[in-house]
């Protein structure tokens, strides 16, 4: 039985598409499969579903034998009664009563038994699982040296990067933290607010089987030991409640063996998510300063999230022989308000940032906000809009924030190769979503501009020999069959997402859409992208001339708008509400 979560820490579509300038289609050259938006409603049942530890022979013992030729075995399935069921079965193969006075029939069943044995025993000791280790950053814009930010100091996910495949196209489904975590961990487009895992299991108490299974309850199911530490869905620890601790509202129920948040002089989750140094919790933002950055023996969140996530790494290792594991890590920085030990500060504090891109609010009717969440805070009375010297203190707080949360990747990465897991091991780090940092004069997410939506998005598969980076636009929604793909897991039923494997093995494509949404939609192609207001308002950006989507091109271009608005609602034909 699953050990009870505890968020204290203890135990107890048409396929997808590129669009050239003039709007017509190409298909993908990237090697992925199209997208089905009309999965099949009834999916054979996960491999090992109807495995006993003492099988029957019969009709069941043969269709075990397809189910899992089709499927693969459950990772931690003893492999002897695989070998039972399988020379049980093949002993009572139907032959007729002249086929079985045949010699050959008895030859045949001489040399097919021993070939199934040894098959079967070599699968079992060649066929160990692959471990994943998920770390998810929040509000991480590319703002990493591998992603070209050369004055950002980023030197652990650069490491990663610089082994795996880095993303350089890959854009979330929603602009905030909720929506944009219910896609990554479930596969699927969804609702666009925080609460959207919340909504999603009070849909499951009612119908478990509308519901598609999540990530970490897919590789629970199959064999994994699944573990959540920090904020991976939007509740670091995955409670309700004013404070994120209520006990009996859970966030995502039957995902996680332990679902973990420590919160230390925080007192609850709450008050960690938006804590600064040594126990400040905000009660009111607007008393709470925007940032902070102390020394010496200060901690931070984040510092309690890595110590626990070491404890439970070391605790994984200890059973992965037996088991394999999904670990989830959810890193709070650079999350508002920015607060980061001051030795994170210091390289920054006499640099000279590059310039703000398109700092001016854009005209028109668009997604622009006044950046309320920042705008909250206790600014001192300056405004990074108006005053330069504060806008440039904010973002060199924002990149020690960055260089903050590197570190503590690092420290879990390293934690991995000292317990030698590295090489047995898939990591992944994504951001889940973008950040504006004066860019369109807003400072911080929500809108529907490429700041916004554009975040990281760096796999490590030690399986796969050779590093790249890849111009192959992705979704969030690609890492739950990615993953899934990468450890030989079946596929999960009704995901919007697609394997991003082929991408992995061959980088070179440039291809792919990605979809977001807000209180508008918007398709993003390789070259331009829609945004599709609720009263049929319409703004088209051209990225092969203006990256920075500052000129609207919708009324010079009717039939690009019309093609793509129209991809953009088939693609969103099947997307979930609850």
């Amino acid at each position: 039985m699953a050990e009870r979560e505890d968020y204290h820490g203890r135990r107890p579509h048409p396929g997808r598409m590129g669009m050239d300038g003039s709007g017509g289609a190409r298909v993908h050259s990237s090697g992925r499969k199209p997208r089905d938006h009309h999965p099949k409603e009834n999916q054979a049942a996960p491999a090992g579903a109807v495995v006993d530890d003492a099988p029957q022979i019969g009709p069941t013992a043969n269709r075990q034998i397809v189910m899992e030729m089709k499927y693969g075995r459950r990772p931690n399935a003893h492999p002897s009664p695989r070998r039972i069921l399988a020379m049980r079965a093949l002993l009572q193969l139907p032959f007729s009563s002249q086929q079985v006075d045949s010699p050959l029939v008895w030859i045949l069943r001489s040399l097919i038994v021993p070939l199934v044995l040894l098959a079967s025993t070599i699968n079992g000791f060649a066929e160990k699982p692959k471990n994943v280790l998920l770390i998810c950053v929040d509000d991480l814009r590319p703002e990493l040296g591998c992603y070209g930010a050369d004055d950002i100091s980023s030197p652990n996910i650069d490491s990663l990067a610089a082994k795996g495949i880095q993303f350089n196209r890959h854009f979330v489904q929603a602009p905030t933290c909720g929506a944009s975590r219910f896609a990554m961990l479930t596969g699927c487009y969804g609702p666009s607010g925080n609460h959207a895992l919340f909504s999603r299991a009070k849909r499951m108490a009612k119908d478990p089987s509308s519901v598609t299974p999540s990530m970490p309850r897919w590789f629970r199911d199959h064999g994994y030991t699944s573990v959540s530490v920090g904020k991976v869905s939007h509740h670091p620890g995955g409670r309700g409640g004013a404070d994120w601790n209520k006990e009996d509202e859970i966030e995502m129920p039957g995902a996680w063996d332990r679902h973990l948040m420590p919160t230390g002089p925080w007192q609850h989750p709450r008050g960690a998510m938006h804590g600064l140094a040594d126990g400040e919790i905000r009660k009111d933002a607007s008393q709470m300063d925007v940032f902070q950055s102390e020394g010496g023996e200060a901690k931070y969140p984040d510092d309690l999230i890595l110590e626990t996530s070491l404890d439970e790494l070391a605790t994984l290792a200890k059973d992965v022989a037996d088991k394999p594991f999904f670990l989830a890590v959810g890193v709070i920085r650079p999350h508002l308000p920015f607060g980061a030990p001051a030795e994170h500060m210091e390289p920054y504090r006499q640099t000279v940032l590059p310039r703000i891109e398109h700092p001016s609010k854009p005209s028109g009717q668009t997604t622009w906000h006044r950046s309320g969440e920042f705008m909250r805070y206790n600014r001192w009375g300056k405004d990074p809009n108006q005053d330069a010297e504060f806008a440039e203190a904010v973002r060199r707080h924002y990149a020690a924030c960055v260089s903050y949360a590197d570190a503590n990747v690092g420290e879990v990465l390293k934690q991995l190769d000292e317990l030698g897991l590295r090489e047995s091991t898939v990591v992944v780090v994504w951001g889940d979503h973008g950040w504006h940092l004066g860019e369109h004069a807003i400072w911080g997410k929500h809108a529907l501009f490429e700041e916004s939506l554009h975040s990281p998005l760096i796999i490590h598969d030690p399986s796969m020999s050779s590093a790249s980076q890849t111009e192959a636009i992705a979704e969030t929604i690609d890492v739950f069959p990615t993953l899934c793909e990468l450890t030989n897991l079946p596929s999960p039923p009704k995901v919007d997402g697609e394997s991003l494997v082929p991408v992995l093995k061959d980088p070179a494509s440039s291809e792919g859409e990605a979809v977001s949404y807000a209180k508008a939609t918007t398709i993003r192609t390789s070259t331009h992208r829609l945004i599709a207001h609720p009263r049929g308002f319409y703004e088209l950006y051209d990225h092969e001339t203006d990256p920075g989507e500052t000129k609207n091109v919708a009324d010079e271009n009717p039939e690009l708008v019309q093609k793509l608005q129209q991809h953009l609602k088939e693609r969103l034909a099947n997307r979930q509400q609850f």
